[in-house]
């Protein structure tokens, strides 16, 4: 008697992930749920606790976890968030834990509507590697680098490695490969060595520079806001910020950024006083009298750069572009950790539906990766060209149109909760660009703040009692925006 085909055994199948970071783990758990093996490839070695990563220099610098990439992790890793908080983060409600000064004015701290989740890269990215590379699917080979693809312009069957350490040179054969190696990628460089077309690139480089030191928060600061105050692109000015975030430690991990003509200093010195002078002072004010743990740590790798692999044709099979290694954003955005969440999720929902051997799964998933690029690329290069000195093409007509629609959008978010709503939804990628022109908010925005802008910070009384203000005393504001005791 024939064996009916539904019972021949399945096809043993098999995944590498190029990169060890947030997206390739996050990744990684995706396919230990279809692959029987699951090999994460990376050129550094990775630290088995919240460390510095050297893959990672820009882990240094503020990084802001919005709730939409936040949940879509714990949809993937269920128990994380209580995790990070366990480890030391905190979970920030939005917009009542924030202080910030946008390019329209202070924005009022409405009872929550969004979060973040506040801590350093380090730890963050650990909490997350401490879960899936304990999967018994998962193997990790760090000090290992990736030559080149293996197969043809039609279909990508493994990789050719090398090992560091050994100088050895190895085969691996999988049934998909996904590279996750970030802005570094060379995805390009490996598909026109199969003869595939030039992968087609956007750039836009306002000449952004970060500067970041911690300093040691003051005892009483456990529920401390991270405050942030903004540049206004519009002004032909270069664009200055400064931004606070209470970390693990008891550690606050303060950012200045400037865009070409107006970096911020190296010199701890000068830190300060770069902070001073940024459209409001308050963050100088706040860490006046912090003690100093670390000296400055600067970086420059922040250009905008989109690489349209969603337009090559023919796409291979086999083959997975994802993450930093699609699009890099200006890191002021907050936004590629989140976008890095939702490529994994994606790719989740596609395996739920697709075989994993699917010579369709990659096409299929590499264009709907691009379209979760696209909203965070259009909002971070829309603002990034407006700067002096800034290279790159003008956004489309349609994204310079609709500029006047969004400045006064923020300067009703000011005022107006059913419009600040809207406005964190989109900005913490927890919902569409499109909730942002929902008839209710386009009324919304048609008829104003509603109510006056604030003239300085809304600290509450107790914050106030580290803001060491220079001037004389003013009023101040209480979350919801009312004035509070002068101090």
């Amino acid at each position: 008697m024939n064996q009916s085909s539904s019972t021949a055994p399945r096809a043993h199948r098999r995944a590498v992930v190029l990169g060890g970071g947030l997206t390739g783990a996050l990744v990684a758990a995706v396919l230990a749920e279809h692959a029987d093996e699951v090999t994460i490839i990376d050129r550094d070695l990775l630290p088995p606790v919240p460390a510095p990563r050297k893959g990672l220099p820009q882990a240094r610098h503020a990084h802001l976890l919005w709730s939409g990439g936040a949940s879509i992790i714990e949809s993937l890793l269920p128990g994380t968030h209580d995790r990070w908080l366990a480890a030391g983060a905190r979970r920030i409600p939005l917009p009542t834990g924030l202080v910030t000064l946008t390019a329209e004015g202070w924005m009022r701290r409405w009872p929550e509507m969004q979060f973040l989740i506040a801590c350093s890269r380090d730890l963050l990215d650990w909490v997350i590697r401490e879960q899936v590379f304990t999967h018994p699917n998962i193997t990790v080979r760090e000090a290992t680098e990736v030559i080149a693809l293996a197969g043809n312009a039609q279909r990508v069957t493994g990789v050719h490695l090398r090992d560091a350490a050994m100088g050895t040179t190895s085969r691996l054969d999988v049934d998909l490969v996904v590279d996750a190696t970030g802005r570094g990628s060379a995805a390009p460089r490996w598909l026109t060595a199969l003869g595939l077309p030039t992968v087609r690139e956007g750039v836009v480089d306002s000449g952004l520079a970060y500067a970041t030191r911690l300093f040691r928060a003051p005892e009483g600061t456990e529920d401390y806001p991270v405050v942030n105050v903004q540049s206004d692109p519009r002004e032909p000015i270069p664009g200055q910020t400064a931004t606070l975030v209470p970390i693990e430690n008891r550690q606050w991990l303060v950012t200045l950024s400037g865009t070409r003509g107006g970096h911020p200093p190296k010199e701890a010195a000068e830190f300060e006083a770069f902070a001073r002078q940024v459209r409001h002072p308050v963050v100088a004010e706040i860490i006046a009298d912090a003690e100093p743990l670390t000296d400055v740590y600067v970086s420059r790798s922040t250009i905008n750069r989109r690489r349209f692999f969603e337009r090559l044709t023919p796409w291979p099979a086999g083959f997975l572009v994802i993450g930093d290694a699609v699009a890099t954003y200006n890191p002021v955005y907050g936004q590629g950790m989140s976008v890095a969440a939702g490529c994994a999720a994606t790719l989740r929902d596609a395996l739920r539906q697709r075989e994993l051997g699917d010579p369709q799964l990659s096409r299929h998933v590499q264009r709907r990766v691009g379209r979760i690029a696209e909203g965070p690329w259009s909002l971070a290069t829309g603002q990034d060209i407006l700067y002096p000195g800034a290279i790159g093409n003008q956004p489309p007509f349609m994204t310079r149109l609709l500029r006047g629609y969004t400045d006064r959008l923020l300067r009703t978010a000011t005022g107006r909760p059913t419009v600040a709503q809207a406005l964190f939804d989109a900005m913490t990628l927890s919902r569409p660009l499109t909730c942002l022109v929902t008839p209710s908010v386009v009324a919304g925005v048609l008829r104003g703040p509603g109510q006056p802008p604030l003239a300085e910070p809304p600290l509450t009384v107790s914050e106030n009692r580290f803001h060491q203000r220079s001037a004389p005393p003013t009023m101040h504001q209480s979350p919801g925006g009312e004035p509070t005791t002068p101090k």
